[in-house]
């Protein structure tokens, strides 16, 4: 059964008139992301400080905002998280991912750093996935200054975010050199295998706010062609191994048509004998961890998502 809450929240969307995502050009639907916000997402939490910066990697400037909690004031080193916001690869910033990064790095005692990746149509694959491993190397080279241990780095993210991270794991862990690698990887509804065809896609792309129609508007804005579907940078799953990756936490929500890749996922990383946890929110949609206000169940999930991380990098 669907989760009431979310229930009368797609009920309102209707009555509301809001515009199914794949109708809009890509300007107009991340306005129309953005001011939905205030109505779903819970206040603000205070954390101890917020800063706004820009690395630059590869010719590109990438905007990060870190966000520091209260320990900081106390501890030199805390754990971080590299977080890397949904939105399909298209729509989403650092505002609409705010509060879930203040709660993460307030619940969690973490150092978050949310990034504002490159997305399609303007940048195509593999421009966010090169920003989230170039955002990654960056929070290990100024671990210092972020007052972050920089063996303690999880990677993590929603939807597209869990997307970026998985295949940024899997890039890390085989770049020749590199001295530090993630030490743990949050996963909540990530997408793993792109042009999917999974049981939860036929059963859940109609009706659920995430529709087929939206995946395919999403994954055409980002893909450059149907081969690039076929890359593990796009499609995680699809990676020869998954050994020797990070420990996961990986979250899907019953009614979403990326839940099967989710526990998909999930598998792989167990099977390839990577420590792993999988918790699906049976009664959930897609997208419900940032909508805290109208949903009992997000503020649930944000809080097991910090005792997560919290058991996996306070050691």
């Amino acid at each position: 059964m669907l989760d009431p809450q979310a229930q009368a929240l797609m009920q309102l969307m209707i009555e509301k008139g809001v515009p199914p995502v794949n109708t809009l050009s890509p300007t107009e639907a991340r306005a129309s992301y953005r001011s939905r916000r205030a109505f779903t997402q819970p206040d603000a939490p205070d954390v101890f400080k917020v800063e706004d910066k820009v690395f630059s990697a590869n010719g590109v400037n990438v905007p990060v905002r870190v966000y520091h909690p209260q320990a900081a004031q106390t501890q030199k080193a805390l754990p971080g998280l590299v977080y890397l916001h949904g939105g399909g690869w298209t729509i989403g910033d650092l505002d609409t991912h705010d509060v879930l990064c203040r709660s993460l790095c307030l619940q969690a005692e973490v150092v978050v750093v949310s990034v504002d990746y490159r997305m399609g149509p303007e940048h195509k694959f593999p421009a966010a996935y090169e920003d989230t491993v170039a955002a990654f190397n960056w929070t290990v080279s100024q671990a210092a200054s972020l007052g972050i241990d920089p063996h303690r780095i999880a990677l993590g993210g929603d939807s597209a975010g869990g997307n970026l991270s998985a295949a940024a794991c899997i890039g890390l862990r085989d770049q020749k050199g590199l001295a530090v690698q993630p030490a743990f990887q949050l996963l909540i509804y990530p997408a793993t295998i792109m042009w999917q065809d999974t049981a939860s896609y036929h059963a859940n792309g109609k009706g659920y706010m995430l529709t087929k129609e939206s995946i395919a508007y999403y994954t055409e804005s980002y893909l450059r062609n149907r081969e690039d579907a076929k890359d593990w940078r796009a499609s995680p799953q699809l990676a020869d191994s998954h050994a020797g990756l990070p420990p996961a936490f990986v979250i899907t929500a019953g009614f979403d048509p990326l839940r099967d890749e989710g526990l998909m996922y999930a598998n792989a990383l167990t099977k390839a004998g990577v420590s792993s946890q999988y918790i699906c929110f049976e009664r959930q949609i897609h997208g419900f961890i940032t909508m805290g206000r109208v949903m009992q169940e997000a503020n649930t999930a944000v809080s097991l998502c910090a005792s997560a991380l919290k058991a996996n990098l306070h050691r």
